[in-house]
Formats: C-alpha cells, sequence, structure tokens
C-alpha cells in the first residue's frame, strides 16, 4: 500500500481558494485586486477578471481603481455569465461584488472546487452602514478576507464607512468624491446623528 506525505497530498490537491477584499470606497480594494492579478500573470498563470456590466464610472469594459490604474476586463449582466467565460483559467478576479446577485456566492464556490483561484473585492457596507449584497456570505466561505482601510477625511484616522453625500435613499447609486466620502465610525456617527436631527 502507498502511503502518502503531507507534501504528496498538497502537491496532488487541486488550490482552488478564494480570497475577499473588502472594505469602504478609497480604500485601495481595486487596486490590490490589480496588483495579485498582475502577479498572477507574471508567474504565466492564466487569468480572467470580470465585472457587473453596470458599473461604467471609468470604463464600460475595463476595471480602474480610483488612481486610474486599469486592467482590461470582462462586464457581465449576471454572476452566472462568469461560468460561460471561466474555463481554462487559473486565476479568476470578480470586481464591485456587491452589485452582483446572489448567485455569485454559488458560482464562486463552483470555481474554486473546480481547482480555480478566486479573488473577490467589494464593498462590504453601503452607504448606510449596513452588508451589502452578497458580501457577508462571500467574506464567510473565503480562505482569507482582507480588510482595507481608507482615510477619514473629516479626522484622518482610518475610515471604514462609505458616507453620501448626496439626497438618496437607493442602496445603489453609482459615483465617486462628488458623491461619498470615507469616514471614521466616530465621523461617521456625527454625520448620521447632524442628518437625523435636521430631519426631525
Amino acid at each position: 500500500m502507498m502511503l502518502f506525505s503531507e507534501d504528496n497530498i498538497k502537491e496532488t490537491n487541486k488550490r482552488g481558494r478564494i480570497e475577499v477584499i473588502c472594505g469602504s470606497m478609497f480604500s485601495g480594494k481595486t487596486e490590490e485586486l490589480i496588483r495579485r492579478l498582475r502577479r498572477a500573470k507574471f508567474a504565466k498563470q492564466r487569468v480572467e477578471i470580470f465585472k457587473p456590466a453596470i458599473d461604467t464610472r471609468y470604463s464600460e469594459e475595463n476595471v480602474v481603481s480610483h488612481d486610474s490604474t486599469t486592467i482590461a476586463s470582462t462586464p457581465v449582466d449576471t454572476s452566472a455569465s462568469i461560468l460561460l467565460f471561466a474555463s481554462e483559467i487559473d486565476v479568476v478576479a470578480i470586481d464591485e461584488a456587491q452589485f452582483f446577485d446572489k448567485g455569485i456566492v454559488d458560482v464562486c464556490e463552483k470555481l474554486a472546487n473546480n481547482g480555480i483561484r478566486v479573488i473577490v473585492a467589494g464593498l462590504d457596507m453601503d452607504f448606510m452602514g449596513k452588508p451589502f449584497g452578497p458580501m457577508p456570505e462571500l467574506c464567510a466561505i473565503a480562505e482569507e478576507v482582507s480588510k482595507m482601510h481608507a482615510i477619514c477625511v473629516k479626522c484622518g484616522n482610518l475610515a471604514n464607512f462609505s458616507h453620501r453625500t448626496v439626497a438618496s435613499d437607493k442602496q445603489v447609486l453609482l459615483g465617486e468624491t462628488e458623491k461619498y466620502e470615507p469616514l471614521c465610525r466616530s465621523c461617521y456617527l456625527k454625520t448620521q446623528k447632524l442628518k437625523n436631527s435636521n430631519y426631525a
């Protein structure tokens, strides 16, 4: 009977995994996603990056970070579409995952179970400070979760809230610095208290 050492098992197992990069707006999530993809490309791995078709803030096709770092991507309308394009790929990256339907969780698990490294980036909270879309479930099933932080524009502390500066109750409202600003917990609570007092 052949015995396998731990090293043998590691070599024969599929290397599929899920990595989640989350945080507020302006925290560097997309920059980190692109950095990991470029390292994978340098290692001669086959990579593909997807983004929701509704996100056309900087480009209809490319994934673009706030500091204008760009990488070519495939826009898709539904999470199921990712499976159609992900064959023969070693690394699948998904940007702005909070905008996808709940099916994105199953898609990521299927990809990882098939030996694919899946890197997901997205907002973990919406402008009300509530869990955003499928992000909590993605964080729960991931092997690795990286929490990114921006800098609070009010006090300079680490920020993890995306404060909306325009009047709208829609959960999904595409925008950049003209509609959002990163705040720490203390400054975010102050803005909410002020807003509530104005409505009183």
